[in-house]
């Protein structure tokens, strides 16, 4: 940007070298640089195209936009993207979206459509069985570069790890599977070890490289996994399919081409027989692993990714009774608490090596308020429904747009362009967990005032999404909300 704060240039990633003929950020740097001392009246021409498309306001459906036919829409739309074969949506490269589970689910408990509970029960299964699972480590990488989920960009985030363990636990409830239930069991088991801070915040993520190259502590041959756990090796390395040519650059992805009860009536052994091994193999490879260069850790604690985690832990207490992520989930609050509210009682953005930066955004607010309401409604305690009150308040008070339904995206500085963003990303938008948020709470504190901003949030912003609902889910999932259902 100029040093005005216009904008001339945005990537939503770089590397640091040119990689795939794609430039890196040295390359991008050095042409900036250019430019700016040699052909500066450039910059402006695009910081003047860049300026007038953030200044245009969205087109907005004349047609009312009913909740209803916008999820019906969104419901076939997923139909069209779902993969029958593998499971997922779409093609390569594949992410989890645990935002279409989540709306896939309520649709289902509404319509009592079982093809939307088929749909959502067969990708799990897929996911967790393939590499873009963490076989041994647990938690999910990023994303699978192909439509088998076998390859990942091994990266993993939190708040991946967050929304799908949302996903595993609902789905395990209502489709009264316990074995989703222990996968976001071992999701959330992979994030206290992995990414816990001694404070009690999470750090945002491991890398994807190590020792140089993508995937490098993730990747195994047989020899290695002989050296790892001795008697057995044989049989590991068939269940993960590990094999001397591999299936990624010469070394094998821990995947399970097929399922441990196809595999013990294979070998003769009882279903719990094989689990059993299946374990013992897992903690010696885990050892082996755990002396490897590992990846580098994000050591940043953002606010709205904990608040994900928080909800994530409250609802894995309230689904297994385990204690452990109540106390974990009690940590991270009291972290936003301690390192990220400032003296007048505002969330704040990030926290790194005991240093804070930016005020919080909405999403920052809402997601902490998703948070302390899961905690309430995991243990009944009064103490969480107050906080998230006072959250919602100040939620409202510094993103709440004058004249308008809707809530902004940014307070606290002046800004160039004032945002209310619709449209779900790798996360739910700030603006539909902020509509979730304050339904819920209205809802459970009989206040009218929290009912009626959501409504009006819903009725100012849903014909924005009328072109692409599938690309708002979270919205109208909370669109369809009725207060008396919370």
């Amino acid at each position: 940007m100029l040093p005005d704060k216009r904008p001339f240039y945005a990537a939503t990633y770089l590397s640091k070298l040119r990689r795939h003929g794609m430039p890196g950020l040295l390359d991008v740097l050095s042409r900036i640089n250019d430019l700016w001392l040699t052909e500066r009246s450039r910059l402006e021409q695009h910081c003047a195209v860049v300026m007038d498309g953030l200044r245009e306001a969205p087109e907005v459906a004349d047609e009312q936009a009913e909740p209803l036919q916008l999820a019906d829409q969104a419901t076939a739309q997923l139909r069209r993207l779902y993969d029958t074969e593998h499971g997922g949506f779409g093609t390569a490269p594949k992410f989890p979206m645990p935002l279409y589970h989540l709306f896939l689910l309520q649709r289902w408990r509404t319509t009592g459509d079982v093809s939307l509970q088929e749909m959502v029960s067969t990708t799990l299964y897929q996911m967790r069985f393939g590499g873009i699972y963490d076989q041994i480590g647990f938690g999910f990488h990023r994303y699978s570069v192909d439509r088998q989920w076998l390859v990942p960009h091994f990266e993993k985030m939190l708040y991946d790890q967050a929304l799908m363990a949302l996903v595993y636990l609902e789905a395990g409830k209502d489709m009264g599977n316990p074995f989703f239930v222990a996968v976001a069991e071992e999701i959330l088991s992979f994030v206290m070890r992995d990414l816990a801070l001694p404070d009690g915040g999470y750090a945002c993520a491991l890398d994807a490289d190590s020792e140089g190259r993508e995937g490098a502590c993730y990747l195994w041959t047989p020899a290695l996994v002989a050296a790892a756990i001795g008697e057995g090796a044989e049989q590991c390395c068939r269940l993960f399919d590990v094999s001397s040519e591999g299936n990624f650059e010469g070394e094998s992805i821990l995947h399970l081409p097929r399922s441990l009860p196809d595999m013990a009536g294979q070998w003769r052994m009882t279903p719990d027989a094989l689990a059993a091994a299946v374990d013992r193999w897992r903690q010696k490879l885990l050892n082996a692993r755990s002396v490897r260069i590992q990846p580098l850790r994000d050591e940043k604690v953002l606010t709205a990714w904990n608040g994900l985690f928080i909800a994530a832990l409250a609802s894995g207490y309230a689904v297994t009774g385990n204690q452990t992520y109540l106390h974990a989930a009690e940590g991270a609050v009291t972290f936003v608490r301690t390192h990220l509210t400032d003296d007048e009682g505002r969330l704040m953005r990030s926290w790194f090596a005991g240093r804070v930066s930016v005020p919080g955004f909405l999403e920052d607010y809402a997601f902490f308020g998703w948070g302390l309401l899961e905690l309430h409604r995991a243990t009944g305690g009064t103490g969480w429904l107050a906080a998230a009150r006072t959250v919602a308040d100040r939620m409202l008070d510094q993103f709440g747009s004058t004249g308008q339904g809707r809530l902004v995206d940014s307070a606290g500085e002046e800004l160039l362009v004032r945002r209310s963003s619709l449209r779900d990303g790798v996360i739910p938008s700030g603006t539909a967990v902020a509509v979730m948020f304050l339904r819920r709470l209205g809802s459970l504190c009989g206040e009218e005032n929290y009912l009626r901003r959501s409504r009006a949030v819903v009725a100012d912003t849903l014909g924005e999404v009328v072109s692409q609902p599938v690309s708002a889910v979270f919205l109208l999932m909370n669109a369809l909300f009725e207060p008396d259902s919370c």
